[in-house]
């Protein structure tokens, strides 16, 4: 077996000393670990409402091309969109607010609101993906489709985009998950609702705050899902490792919290993004002897347009050999062999991850 790469990403959560807000974080969080998140979530709710406001005004008010503020607004959306999914991914995995409550129930709104996420992201997520660990009944699986052809993600996205608001409602139903299941509806109508109001007031601003972020951030969720379930292994029961990939040592591990670590993050939902490496580190061995896909210096979203584009010796290039050595050429036909679309995974082999 190689030897584990030397890992670089975080280890530990940011440290703020002893003033007023760490105080209160430390009394009021579950985790206090968590402090990161509530000065990431204060520092959007100001910047975003700062830019709401200034591409009202900017319409509005000012001879400036329209354009210009939509754009600047869009780009600064698009550059904080990421570790504020990801915030939120951490936040619905393990119990964030302990006091006031309803503060934690709140939170996924507010940023829902100004990102775009859909508000239905736990009930997807935790209440479906995780208990169906890509498999079949999965409703957001990558299994059927041929994941280095583009042309299949776009049918793959536009099913998801147009049909989740019936279809998860009806799974998370027939799993006897109601309350789920009417959050999801209610929360998607309301976003609807707000995406019509603010284009009927004016629609270069709808257009810009609101509807651009929803159909963006879908988009995008659906990119990295297709990347973090590109490669699946049919000759090993799935466990979580067999349809899984992580990727190591990269910049979007530091901004957005480790969130490359995915084998692990499916072998074990509420495991702290802090402790994800050392899991990694710990786990290396196993992870070679099954046959997990590491790749280092990549996130899903390149894995995917790597695919693609049909670079596939950038992927070999990155890809971390745990197991048995290989040559790219190897790995490449590996690769190419675990990208097709999946019929029916054998009976003898069918298995999921713990949802913990």
């Amino acid at each position: 077996m190689a030897a584990c790469p030397t890992l670089t990403d975080p280890t530990s959560a940011p440290t703020y000393g002893d003033g007023p807000l760490s105080r209160w974080c430390k009394k009021a969080l579950v985790e206090p670990r968590d402090e990161v998140f509530v000065r990431l979530t204060l520092r959007m709710i100001a910047l975003m409402t700062a830019m709401m406001a200034g591409l009202w005004a900017t319409l509005h008010f000012t001879h400036v091309p329209a354009w210009i503020p939509m754009a600047a607004y869009f780009a600064v959306w698009g550059y904080f969109v990421p570790p504020v999914i990801l915030m939120l991914h951490c936040t619905m995995h393990r119990k964030f607010i302990q006091s006031p409550k309803w503060l934690d129930k709140a939170h996924p709104y507010a940023m829902s609101f100004f990102f775009g996420m859909p508000t239905g992201y736990r009930e997807h997520h935790v209440g479906m993906h995780h208990v169906e660990d890509n498999m079949q009944s999965d409703l957001s699986s990558t299994l059927r489709y041929r994941r280095d052809s583009f042309l299949n993600f776009l049918v793959y996205f536009l099913r998801f985009f147009f049909l989740i608001i019936i279809v998860l409602p009806i799974y998370l139903t027939k799993k006897k998950k109601k309350p789920m299941a009417r959050r999801a509806v209610v929360g998607e109508m309301a976003h609807w609702s707000i995406i019509a109001g603010s284009m009927a007031l004016d629609w270069r601003f709808g257009l810009t705050a609101f509807l651009a972020p929803y159909v963006t951030c879908r988009f995008m969720m659906m990119v990295g899902n297709w990347g973090q379930h590109a490669f699946v292994n049919t000759e090993r029961k799935n466990n979580g490792i067999a349809n899984a990939i992580s990727c190591i040592n990269s910049t979007y591990n530091k901004r957005c919290f480790n969130d490359g670590y995915h084998v692990g993050h499916h072998l074990r939902a509420n495991r702290h993004w802090t402790e994800l490496p050392k899991d990694f580190a710990e786990n290396a061995e196993r992870y070679g002897k099954e046959g997990a896909l590491v790749f280092e210096g990549l996130d899903f979203f390149l894995v995917s347009v790597l695919l693609w584009t049909g670079q596939w010796k950038v992927l070999a290039k990155r890809f971390v050999r745990l197991g048995a050595p290989m040559t790219d050429e190897e790995v490449i036909g590996m690769l190419k062999e675990r990208v097709k679309p999946v019929r029916a995974w054998p009976a003898e082999k069918i298995g999921v991850a713990s949802p913990a």
